[in-house]
């Protein structure tokens, strides 16, 4: 079976993306930081870390990062995956 790349990609870019765009929202929301430690000590991991104030400018670049981040790693996914899938 045969991965085109571009659409690995795109997907791969748009989920890890679109998930970091929540997680900004949450914060502009102002539910950052419950979320944060509820998620700890479900881990029981005694939360240590504090959720600072929303950056529109930090949550762009935050978004941006990751889904160009994600958008090469299907890629290269799916050229691996080809490469020894060959039909």
């Amino acid at each position: 079976m045969h991965i085109n790349p571009n659409k690995a990609g795109l997907a791969l870019g748009a989920f890890i993306g679109g998930g970091h765009l929540v997680w900004s929202l949450v914060v502009a929301l102002g539910w950052g930081q419950a979320l944060l430690d509820f998620i700890f000590t479900l881990h029981m991991i005694h939360p240590v870390y504090t959720v600072g104030p929303f950056d529109i400018t930090m949550a762009l670049a935050l978004i941006v990062v990751t889904a160009l981040i994600g958008y090469v790693g299907g890629t290269v996914f799916a050229k691996i995956w080809n490469h020894f899938h060959r039909g």
